[in-house]
């Protein structure tokens, strides 16, 4: 039978590597780290304590035979001592000193590689010096700089631009100075260069030797504010799936979403980027870089975060996102409904397109209440006072982001998105319907978070559509919700997206990739407002074509439309009941592979995960119900 020290050098063997493996290759979570590294202090004491009794048996061997006529015959050594079992197990091998010896560089290699993942960047890298320049959000007339500048001998900051299609001896226009970085915004500031031209390619300079280029937005009501395409995503960590042999700050799902928009023709660049949620401060960008504009997610503070924005360390963690990125954002909203100076959400306008962003964190409450609510009251009512605001000729589409879903398919961790604040959520898409029924635009739901892409449509209760248009992982009809992520992170394999009701339909589920993003184009063209039509009719109209990345590459496009030509639209859409609403989402391309052998092991799996949050939930519901009751006596006696 084994013994303690056996079982305990194995098992933490075995800990240091499973965990090791999970850590650096699939979820880097903190709490693998300290398991790694008990685990080591256990194996390397373990060893010791079974080197220790192996010297008396030794001794006794040697002490027993001492004397005594040695018989000549085969070397034998224990059974089952061999190199192989040494190397799987960690346990020592009497025989081979080597094979001891390389198990345990094996176990302490993992646990080194553990702390250079935590730390080479911050050693090698740290940020206290850096000095960078990005654009953040750009109108047809203005573009937002964002710079940081800790050195003091390059003071002060000359901030100029010109257009990159003037003559390089042309002067620059000087936008303005700063005189003074400190540490109270983390030596950054924010410069909007204004007087600027519509659809034109400005480069700026900064005389710190930072340069970098932005095209404005076109004029609004131009042929060219026809047209807008950007991407969206959230989620990234330098450096994962961890490789020794990569810089530490490198970001491998920028550098794929890099490339993959490098092909794209000049016209289908996009304008910006929306990152939802869960970013790092980047000092570097590659080539073909959007400008970025952000929204806040719990990451940026704490995991789930519920809290408020009184409690710590809210304040703390929330000042770096107010410097780094709010400062470069584009506007608040007209109607806010609080002080500016205490608003977090933004909207704004780019060609067919107007945009509210949502801020899910900062004005939250506990989940599953009713009276819960994630936007709080004056970002609910900004929200309904923009949703119920026509649009100028020419703008479609009212596109609404918001870090966590919308939808609450996702079955694991429901609570922390829009699946946990359903009163409001009905509230909100109660009025997202009124406004596409009056006003004759589309509305469009963006989110991340969940490390994984799931379309989903919420149909408007008024349409009474059949339960043939309501089924799991069709495209049809409704508000259309695109959630994608990571941009550069870990992803599940497990399955914990299902539709369950009507309400929420399922369009399309991709849960694998640890870089997805979404690729948003908006365009005049002749679509069919009625595909399924004995004799389909194509009309001018406004057409948002989804495509969805992977690692790289376009796996999935779908199209939303809305017919331009009103009468000839009208008489498309009509339903029985005379209600107009707009053509269906269509599936364009889908290369993303079908349902095999692993992906009901993997539904099955996260099922488990669905029930064991659900048995957990209860057990600690139960827990407090009986403590309460325990107090309430004790009070009483």
């Amino acid at each position: 039978m084994a013994s303690l020290p056996h079982i305990a050098t194995a098992t933490s063997s075995a800990a240091i590597r499973l965990f090791g493996f999970i850590f650096l290759r699939w979820i880097p979570g903190h709490h693998f780290v300290p398991i790694i590294f008990t685990s080591l202090a256990v194996y390397l004491t373990s060893l010791v304590l079974l080197s220790r009794n192996d010297h008396p048996r030794s001794n006794r061997s040697r002490s027993t035979t001492k004397g005594s006529k040695r018989t000549r015959g085969p070397k034998t050594s224990e059974p089952g001592d061999s190199g192989l079992k040494t190397l799987l197990t960690g346990l020592p091998s009497r025989r081979s000193p080597l094979w001891t010896w390389t198990t345990v560089l094996i176990n302490i290699t993992v646990a080194l590689l553990t702390i250079d993942f935590l730390i080479r960047g911050l050693v090698l890298y740290p940020t206290t010096a850096v000095s960078f320049s990005r654009i953040g959000y750009v109108s047809s007339t203005t573009a937002n700089l964002l710079f940081r500048e800790p050195d003091p001998s390059q003071l002060p900051v000359v901030i100029s631009y010109r257009e990159v299609s003037s003559p390089s001896s042309q002067k620059l226009t000087e936008e303005g100075t700063v005189y003074k970085l400190d540490n109270s915004t983390d030596y950054t500031a924010a410069v909007t260069l204004k007087n600027l031209k519509p659809s034109t390619h400005y480069k700026y300079s900064l005389s710190n030797n930072k340069t970098g280029s932005f095209i404005t937005a076109p004029q609004p009501g131009s042929p060219a504010a026809n047209r807008l395409s950007f991407v969206t995503s959230s989620c990234i960590k330098p450096n994962f799936p961890y490789n020794i042999l990569s810089h530490p700050l490198k970001i491998p799902g920028i550098e794929k979403m890099t490339e993959a928009l490098g092909k794209l023709p000049a016209l289908l660049r996009p304008a910006f980027m929306l990152f939802l949620g869960d970013f790092v401060k980047l000092s570097r960008w590659p080539c073909h870089r959007p400008p970025l504009i952000h929204t806040l997610d719990d990451h940026e503070i704490a995991n789930d975060w519920s809290q408020g924005n009184k409690t710590a360390p809210y304040p703390a963690a929330a000042d770096p996102f107010l410097h780094y990125h709010v400062a470069a954002n584009p506007p608040i909203p007209e109607k806010a409904f609080a002080h500016p100076d205490e608003v977090t959400y933004f909207s704004f306008v780019n060609g067919p397109a107007s945009f509210f962003m949502f801020d899910t964190r900062t004005y939250r409450s506990a989940p599953s209440q009713d009276n819960s609510t994630i936007l709080g009251h004056a970002q609910l009512q900004s929200l309904l006072a923009y949703l119920s605001t026509p649009e100028p000729e020419g703008v479609h589409w009212k596109i609404i982001s918001s870090s966590v879903p919308f939808t609450k398919n996702w079955h694991v961790g429901t609570t922390d998105t829009w699946g946990g604040f359903l009163n409001e959520r009905r509230t909100v898409f109660e009025a997202m319907w009124r406004t596409e029924r009056e006003l004759n635009v589309r509305v469009v739901l963006l989110s991340g978070d969940r490390h994984e892409f799931g379309a989903t449509r919420f149909p408007d209760p008024s349409l009474e559509l059949p339960p043939s248009e309501l089924q799991s992982d069709t495209p049809g009809l409704g508000i259309h919700e695109f959630s994608v992520g990571p941009l550069s992170m870990f992803y599940l394999p497990i399955r914990s997206y299902y539709q369950t009701d009507d309400e929420d339909v399922s369009v399309k589920y991709a849960p694998d990739g640890n870089s997805k993003f979404g690729y948003i184009d908006i365009a005049d063209g002749a679509d069919e407002v009625d595909p399924a039509a004995p004799a389909p009719v194509p009309v001018r109209s406004s057409i948002l074509t989804y495509s969805l990345y992977v690692d790289g590459e376009v796996v999935w496009k779908y199209r939303l439309s809305i017919p331009l030509e009103a009468a000839a639209g009208a008489r498309a859409t009509q339903d029985s009941a005379k209600r107009i609403h707009f053509p269906p989402g269509r599936v364009l391309e889908d290369k993303l592979v079908k349902n095999g052998w692993d992906v009901a092991f993997k539904t099955a799996i996260g099922r488990t995960e669905e029930l064991a949050h659900y048995c957990l939930d209860i057990a600690t519901a139960t827990y407090y119900t009986l403590l309460d009751k325990v107090q309430a006596a004790e009070r009483l006696s």
